[in-house]
């Protein structure tokens, strides 16, 4: 009976053993919630071009600013913010239109949201800020590099793209991406001052979807700034031919493709991302 036992016991170690890589294969599949923010230092709402702007700022030290992915919000840095405040003041922002951040009726566009970018740093006195983006907001940060190349220091554009082309069909017929596009709505009734409103935001920035980003070889190749161009191994969204053709394009630009994780990798392993993060930006 006890050598019985233990042949159980050892095959069902052995099972358990077989599925442990299997797991960490399949992490790109999920889509693990938000951690929760910390409390800030400060935070607030402030006009600018036209709305309203929502940040909030945690630590001390050279500033680095957090620029979140399309339909979400800040939250989604809950992983990184701990981190990330104990060498950096990290200021993160809601975009227009999402999160606590109100919109306007003026078309969605990459350069009016790096706009709001300069004017919150024009408000907080930063001359100066490193840049992380995911999503959307490296594209913003791609287009502060290009167009306001004296504002930013180093950029780490994470999941981003600079062309339609770059982007896979069907994204969000993906399982993963349907269940974001999901709980954003949700995230949205429960941040917006327009909490009713998110069928009409999503129309509002899908026309900008549709067409941009659209930068030229010419462009990418003005900028002058430190860039890393970020991707996640498995990105639902983003072709990694793409990603390499933005590294090669940008002078200069490091190429950082992490594995098992996909365009949701602060999500999925946030240790990860912010030791890409850290070694990036020192």
């Amino acid at each position: 009976m006890r050598r019985f036992l233990t042949t159980f016991a050892l095959v069902i170690l052995a099972g358990f053993l077989t599925l442990l890589p299997l797991r960490a294969e399949e992490l790109w599949k999920t889509l693990p919630a938000p951690q929760a923010l910390p409390p800030a230092s400060d935070s607030g709402d402030v006009p600018i071009n036209g709305i309203t702007v929502h940040y909030a700022i945690w630590g001390d030290g050279s500033p680095l600013i957090l620029l979140h992915g399309g339909l979400g919000n800040m939250e989604y840095f809950g992983g990184q913010i701990p981190e990330l405040a104990k060498q950096y003041r990290v200021i993160a922002m809601d975009s227009r239109g999402h999160g606590q951040s109100t919109r306007n009726a003026d078309p969605y566009s990459y350069g009016l949201m790096a706009k709001d970018v300069i004017g919150l740093m024009d408000h907080l006195k930063i001359d100066k800020a490193s840049i992380v983006g995911w999503s959307d907001g490296g594209i913003i940060g791609l287009d502060i590099a290009m167009n306001y190349p004296d504002r930013l220091d180093r950029l780490f554009a994470f999941g981003a793209n600079t062309n339609v082309a770059g982007l896979k069909p069907n994204i969000d017929k993906d399982p993963t991406f349907s269940k974001y596009i999901e709980n954003a709505g949700k995230d949205y009734e429960r941040l917006s001052k327009t909490p009713k409103d998110y069928n009409d935001f999503v129309g509002a920035i899908s026309q900008m979807w549709a067409t941009q980003p659209d930068y030229k070889p010419e462009q990418l190749a003005k900028i002058t700034a430190p860039v890393a161009i970020a991707d996640g191994e498995h990105d639902e969204a983003i072709r990694q031919e793409h990603d390499v053709e933005m590294a090669k394009a940008i002078p200069g630009a490091k190429l950082v493709i992490l594995p098992n994780v996909s365009h949701f990798a602060m999500l999925q392993d946030p240790k990860l991302f912010n030791q890409a993060v850290l070694e990036f930006l020192k």
